[in-house]
Order: C-alpha cells, then sequence, then structure tokens
C-alpha cells in the first residue's frame, strides 16, 4: 500500500509538471521537486536529480510537437543557449555543497514553493503577451542575452526549477520571439539544460548509499511527465497565448499551496485523526 500512495503520487507530480512543461515551457522541477521532498522526504539534491531526469523526456517531446507545428527557432537563441549550459554547472555544484548543511533542504524547499506561487499570480494576474517590442540595438541584446543565459542556467542547475518560465521571458523579452516561438524553443534549450543539469546531479553524488531512492519513484516521474508533456503539447499549439498563461497559473498557485500545506504537516495531522 505505501508503494502504491508513493507512486501515486509521483505521479501527480508528474502530471502537473509534464502539462506545465508541455503548455509553456516550465521545468518538471516546479512541481516534482517540491513534491518529492515535501510529501516523500526525499533530500531535496536527489529531488532535483530526478526532477531533471524527468525533464529531459517532457522537454523533449514537447519540443518534437512545437517543431512539427514550425513553433522551434533555435539557431537564433545559441546567444542564450551556451550560456544556459555553463551556469547549470555550476549552479549543480552549489546545490550540492550548500544543501550538505543541515537547513538546507528545508529552506530550499521553502523558496522553491514561495518562487512558484508568486510565478503563478503573475501567470494569472498578468499573462505574458503575445510579443514584445524591443529597443535594444543587436550588441546590447548580445550582451543581455549571456548574461541571462549564465543567470538561468545556474539557477536551473541549483535548484532545478524556474529555468524554464526565465528562458521564456529572455526570449520573447530580449530576443523578441513571438510567444508560442519562445515556448517551442524554450522546452528545446530546456532538454539540454535538463540533461546536463541531470548528467551533473549523478556525477557530483546521486546515490548516497545509506539512502538510495527507490527506482519507482523515478520511473514514475519521468513516464507521468512524459506522457502529460506530450497532451499540452498538443493542446498548447490550438489554443490562445492568453488562455495557456492561466491554465498554468492556476496549476502553480494550486500546487504551491498542497505542498505548502504538505511541508507543514497538515496532512500528517489529518491522517492520524482519521
Amino acid at each position: 500500500m505505501e508503494v502504491f500512495i508513493t507512486i501515486l503520487i509521483c505521479a501527480c507530480g508528474g502530471m502537473l509538471a509534464g502539462l506545465s512543461t508541455g503548455f509553456a515551457g516550465l521545468s518538471a522541477a516546479v512541481f516534482i521537486t517540491p513534491f518529492l521532498v515535501s510529501f516523500l522526504n526525499v533530500n531535496f539534491f536527489q529531488a532535483t536529480a530526478i526532477a531533471l531526469t524527468s525533464d529531459v523526456l517532457g522537454s523533449l517531446i514537447s519540443t518534437i510537437i512545437f517543431k512539427k507545428n514550425k513553433h522551434v527557432q533555435f539557431r537564433k537563441s545559441l546567444s542564450l543557449f551556451i550560456p544556459v549550459v555553463i551556469g547549470c554547472v555550476g549552479g549543480s555544484i552549489a546545490s550540492y555543497y550548500i544543501t550538505k548543511r543541515p537547513v538546507g533542504d528545508d529552506v530550499m524547499a521553502y523558496v522553491t514553493i514561495a518562487g512558484s506561487f508568486l510565478l503563478g499570480l503573475k501567470f494569472i494576474i498578468r499573462p505574458m503577451r503575445e510579443k514584445y517590442n524591443s529597443h535594444l540595438n543587436p550588441k546590447w541584446e548580445l550582451i543581455f542575452a549571456i548574461l541571462m543565459g549564465l543567470a538561468i542556467g545556474f539557477v536551473c542547475g541549483f535548484q532545478g526549477a524556474g529555468g524554464g518560465v526565465m528562458i521564456l521571458f529572455a526570449l520573447t523579452i530580449v530576443l523578441r520571439y513571438e510567444f508560442k516561438n519562445a515556448i517551442g524553443t524554450s522546452v528545446l534549450i530546456m532538454t539540454f539544460t535538463a540533461l546536463i543539469g541531470a548528467i551533473s546531479h549523478y556525477a557530483i553524488d546521486f546515490v548516497d548509499s545509506r539512502d538510495l531512492v527507490s527506482w519507482y519513484i523515478v520511473v514514475s516521474c519521468v513516464v507521468s511527465t512524459t506522457v502529460f508533456a506530450a497532451l499540452a503539447a498538443k493542446i498548447a499549439n490550438k489554443v490562445s497565448p492568453k488562455t495557456l498563461n492561466r491554465i498554468v497559473g492556476i496549476m502553480l498557485t494550486i500546487s504551491c499551496v498542497i505542498t505548502l500545506l504538505a511541508k507543514l504537516g497538515v496532512f500528517d495531522i489529518l491522517g492520524k485523526g482519521m
């Protein structure tokens, strides 16, 4: 019974992660990391590694679908992509050493939940526009793209979350992509970023012999994320950008409320009373 509940929790986190990836190019870790840390008490560093692993296939399948609908423009985004990869490796290393501290897991879990909640409100209250106009000359566009890429990569490698939406902002505001092209290109970049981040986490110290993460946790997260990312990507190519914003915003805020309640022990109290 315990294994079934664990798989169900992972599948729910993966479902929300896949939908957010396919709808708006968000990182799977926005949902999977707090779900694993809050509900299953998985080490933050390991939870991030699992989230990044799930992100690889989820982003890849979304990229294929957006590519078929001609919403991927990768060449123009190289000035952003290369710094993202570099920053991602640095973020993975920083994450390992910071979360080794006794308060590391709790602090990073609350940071992730708070950031995701604010992000969800932003999507609901002020949806991203179809297209942004930029008055920057090409030189400054390149500089901003490189700096943002390094920052995005670091955040993604550090906590596995936030990279997708920041890439989306950079593509629309700095590089002036149309919204759906930005989503399609964002999930392509996230495929490589998540892959590099996952490899970095595994290479640094993913498996602790005293606290081995069960294989079915990883499989449940990966499969669920991939399936629902494919479904969401198909829908995303048929609806308006405003609708996409609102859907993802609602998902984010609901998820944050659930994970926060779990972190505060509300569900444990309810469980004991039953």
